[in-house]
């Protein structure tokens, strides 16, 4: 499963599109890879998620738990996690929500014993926010994070993401703009948020 050609997958499923798109991070885009229209196929997303693990693994890593953050994360940490549960019996999946403040939160269901590892996944990482905001709530209830892991790694920068080892299965950068920054032949472009 390892060699899943990620940028196939979403062009056959449409979920890549251009245009100008408003993005989660305020940032502004003339490329949106929309991972729900992807992620909806089981096959795509059973491709992804062996592959995650596959890398998850490779990297030696053995968590307790994979966390997604919600919503984008749910269906994906689960899926790593189901696949992951074929060397890792007692791997469980959780997510993590909105907290209303600009957080994130876990939901009482979700126990975290102290020392407990976990990795967090994300589809299409572009500045890592929601991805780090998933982990600072698991580690608020003693959990350790031993890994980050995505489908997309956007940035222009890759490597560790604020000190924590990041896996990706495509590194593929595109430029994004500050409103203000906006170049003349994107701005002629409506504007669509995401």
């Amino acid at each position: 499963m390892s060699d899943v050609d990620v940028l196939e997958l979403y062009k056959q499923a449409g979920a890549f599109h251009e245009g100008r798109f408003l993005l989660a991070s305020g940032r502004q885009s003339p490329y949106f890879m929309q991972s729900t229209t992807l992620l909806q196929h089981p096959r795509s997303l059973m491709a992804l998620g062996g592959a995650m693990s596959e890398k998850i693994l490779a990297s030696g890593l053995k968590p307790d738990f994979i966390v997604g953050p919600a919503m984008g994360g749910v269906t994906l940490a689960y899926e790593v996690a189901r696949q992951l549960s074929e060397h890792l019996p007692d791997v469980r999946a959780i997510f993590a929500e909105k907290d209303g403040s600009g957080g994130m939160k876990l939901r009482e269901a979700f126990a975290i014993r102290p020392g407990e590892t976990f990795v967090a996944v994300e589809d299409v990482l572009t500045t890592g926010g929601s991805l780090l905001r998933a982990v600072k709530a698991v580690e608020a209830h003693g959990g350790q994070c031993i890994g980050l892991c995505c489908i997309i790694d956007r940035r222009q920068e890759t490597g560790p993401l604020a000190g924590y080892p990041l896996m990706s299965l495509k590194e593929l950068y595109f430029d994004t703009y500050a409103a203000h920054e906006v170049p003349d032949w994107l701005a002629e472009r409506p504007l669509r948020e995401i």
